[in-house]
Order: structure tokens, then C-alpha cells, then sequence
């Protein structure tokens, strides 16, 4: 049996934990593009130390600002997006991705709360420790969503008896609610989680499971996405009885089609993933728009030492760099380079200043939005090199080794470019 438990609310639940008088009220977390980091001030960043899908490698702590210093920018305008809204506050219609400002219109009475992402994810992690040491295998699958399995471990008529200590203990140790779905396969689990909700326990045996999800509307599934519904409607499918009816339809689709076949139907679908590996890494920021391309410069050696922190801290070994560019005007440029070498921040930075200069097609425009990324991870050892580039890189690798030594101590911001001290504001 397999267990997939969802903390409920998370990031409006870890505040709780810290502060009572958030309980029972409407309560909404909000997020606004962490533009700190191109801030001259000093300011204390963490790196998250989880696996998963997660809001940001990078940590910040806004949650001791007030709704004035956080929300609220110079010109009096109330940005920011909702995150994670509690059950009070849904109650009102107030949802995740929805504007700040919508949100106090439908609940004018909502309290809105800045984001504590180093809370967030050092609960996170101790709820993993907790899980790996009540259940054998554990996957990590988000920063609140946990798959564990079970079998060979408890039985199946005592399963459901497990989920309701294990969440009573979760409670007890991190005083966060949580609610567990129970199926025989790991992603009916996560389905059967959202009928569990809020804070439950639901299990469905599999003598059962295909009379209880034949109903269910396709999109309810887990990775269904809109495109990927628009297609099966196409074909009359409309709930997951449909998709269980047409197995040589799926199957005909190859690798997809057989893939979320076997998820809805339960078949072959007990992989716990207990470490991901890494196919890519990257860093980007959205922002009021930037006319000033000195400005625009110093943000991508911003991005490119904050991603070369990480990349050190991956341990691994890109040859592909990428660039993505979004203007206000909703054009898009992009563009990547590949090399042979090892990786350094020093040619790293070079190369992407080099990326934005040749691909800054729209140089009238404002830039709104900056994405770097690194990806085609491979070993340093399969390298051809002259004996003279050789050294050169090695060198600078060392010097990259020393540097990463003094952020891991000291905090990313220790050793900065002088090109990176002079802010420029925004044009407006």
C-alpha cells in the first residue's frame, strides 16, 4: 500500500505554528518577485537543503515585514500574488495565483502574511526525518507532498489505523495538519489525498478503487494538464472510467499515453523516487521595466554568481548555458551557447554577459523578466583539452573551489564583482 501526504494550507500552517492569533481567521500568504538580490544592501539568504519540487533554491525571510513594507511599493500600488490561502480565506473565494489586491476585494477583512521560506522548508525537512523513520521508503515529492510505501511493512487492514497515528504524530511534533490518501499504487494515492482533505484520512481498497474514480472528471487527476485534457475530450474521454475503457487507445500513444494509463488504472505504478537527479539548473527574477542596459548587465552577473553558487553546490558540470529574455511589449528572446570545458564562475559570468549582449534584440524595450539556466551535465574527466587550456582552467576551478568555500561560511553575498555594487533604479 502507498500512503501520498499533503500538508494542509503549508505555508499559512508553518505561520500558525509561530503565531496562534492566525488561527481560524482568513489567512493568506503572498508572494512578490524576491528582488533582493539585486540589492546592494546586505541581506540574509539561506540555500534549502531539500530535495523536490520547491519554490526557490535560494531562501529569503520576508516574514518579519509588515503588509506595508512587503505589499506595498513606493507609488502606494499593492503587488504581490497570493500563494497559499487558508480554508477561511477559500471560503471567501480567494485562491492561489490570484492578485493581492483581488483577494482583499472578496475578503477585506484577509490577513495577509509575507513569506518565511527558511520556516517553510526547515519543516519541511523535519517532517521528511520524521516520515524516513516511521516508513521504509519515503519520496520527497514537493516541499508538502510526501509519497511513502508501505508494503511488506503493515498490513493492509491495519494501513488505515497507521495513517491516523502517523498524522497524530505529525501534529503532536510540528503542530501541522495533514491529510493522507491510501491506494494500493502510488498517484491513485495522491488522488484519493484530495478527497482526504482538509486534515483526513481517506483509503480505498483496490477491490474498490475502480467504482469509486470512475466518475471523476480527467482533470482531477494528478498531470493531466489543459493540452493535455483539450486531447482527450477530443476523443469523447472525459473521466477516469473513460480513460480505463480505451487501453489500446493510451497504449497506441506510446510511453505517455501508457504512462498515465497505468497511473489511472493502478498498474505498474509503485516507483518511489528516493533522489532526483538534476537535469538542469537555473535562477530568474520578473521586475518593474529596466530601459538601462548597464543595469540589465549588472543583473545578469547577479544571477550568473548566485547560479554558479549552485552549480558548486550541485557538484556538477554543465556544458550547455542558457538565456531567456521577456520584454513589457511580451516578446521573447532566447538563446544558449555550449562549451568544453570545466565549469568556473569566471567564464561563466563572461559568457552570459556575452548571451545578453548578442541576444538583447529589442533594445528600445524594457526588460521585465531574466532566466538563466544550465543544463548537459557531464564529467570533466571526458575532456580534450590542450595542455595549456588545461592549466588555465584548472586554475580558475580552484579559484571557483576557494570562493564557493568563503559563500558556503560567510553567505553568497561574501565576494561580489565591483560591476555589481553601482544600483541603478528602474526607469519608470
Amino acid at each position: 500500500m502507498f500512503l501520498h501526504l499533503d500538508l494542509d494550507c503549508f505555508f499559512v500552517s508553518a505561520h500558525r505554528t509561530l503565531n496562534k492569533s492566525l488561527e481560524n481567521i482568513p489567512v493568506a500568504v503572498g508572494g512578490r518577485s524576491n528582488l533582493n538580490i539585486f540589492s546592494t544592501e546586505k541581506e540574509k539568504r539561506e540555500i534549502s537543503q531539500n530535495s523536490g519540487s520547491f519554490v526557490s533554491t535560494i531562501l529569503t525571510n520576508e516574514g518579519q515585514k509588515t503588509f506595508q513594507e512587503y505589499f506595498v511599493d513606493e507609488n502606494g500600488k499593492i503587488r504581490g500574488i497570493v500563494t497559499t490561502a487558508s480554508y477561511e480565506a477559500r471560503a471567501y473565494g480567494v485562491k492561489t495565483a490570484m492578485s493581492v489586491n483581488e483577494a482583499l476585494k472578496l475578503c477585506p477583512n484577509l490577513k495577509m502574511v509575507p513569506p518565511n521560506y527558511p520556516l517553510y522548508h526547515e519543516l519541511s525537512h523535519k517532517l521528511f526525518v520524521l516520515l524516513q523513520n516511521e516508513i521504509p521508503l519515503v519520496e520527497q515529492f514537493s516541499i508538502d507532498e510526501f509519497f511513502g510505501d508501505l508494503r511488506g511493512y503493515i498490513k493492509e487492514d491495519e494501513v488505515e489505523e497507521f495513517a491516523f497515528k502517523l498524522k497524530k504524530k505529525i501534529k503532536k511534533e510540528l503542530d501541522l495538519p495533514i491529510s493522507i490518501g491510501i491506494a494500493h499504487s502510488k498517484y491513485l494515492s495522491k488522488l484519493i489525498t484530495e478527497y482526504a482533505k482538509p486534515n483526513g484520512v481517506k483509503y480505498i481498497s483496490k477491490e474498490c478503487i475502480k467504482n469509486f474514480t470512475r466518475d471523476i472528471p480527467i482533470e482531477n487527476f494528478p498531470g493531466i494538464g489543459r493540452a493535455y485534457q483539450k486531447k482527450l475530450k477530443g476523443y469523447g474521454i472525459k473521466t477516469l472510467g473513460d480513460i480505463e475503457k480505451k487501453k489500446e487507445l493510451f497504449y497506441s500513444w506510446k510511453k505517455p499515453g501508457i504512462e498515465l494509463y497505468n497511473r489511472v488504472c493502478g498498474v505498474n505504478d509503485t516507483n518511489i523516487v528516493l533522489q532526483r537527479d538534476k537535469k538542469s539548473i537555473g535562477i530568474g527574477r520578473t521586475f518593474d521595466p529596466v530601459y538601462d542596459r548597464d543595469e540589465l548587465k549588472r543583473r545578469v552577473i547577479i544571477l550568473s554568481r548566485y547560479l554558479s553558487f549552485l552549480v558548486k553546490k550541485a557538484e556538477v558540470n554543465p556544458q550547455t548555458y542558457a538565456i531567456k529574455i521577456k520584454y513589457e511589449s511580451k516578446i521573447k528572446s532566447k538563446a544558449f551557447i555550449n562549451v568544453n570545458r570545466i565549469f568556473n564562475e569566471s567564464d561563466f559570468k563572461f559568457n552570459m554577459q556575452k548571451l545578453f549582449l548578442h541576444n538583447d534584440t529589442h533594445r528600445s524595450h524594457g526588460v521585465i523578466q531574466l532566466n538563466l539556466t544550465v543544463y548537459n551535465f557531464s564529467n570533466p574527466k571526458d575532456f580534450t583539452y590542450d595542455i595549456f587550456e588545461y592549466e588555465n582552467d584548472v586554475k580558475k576551478r580552484e579559484l571557483s573551489n576557494q570562493i564557493q568555500k568563503l559563500r558556503n561560511k560567510f553567505g553568497i553575498d561574501i565576494i561580489k564583482n565591483a560591476s555589481e555594487l553601482k544600483e541603478i533604479k528602474p526607469s519608470k
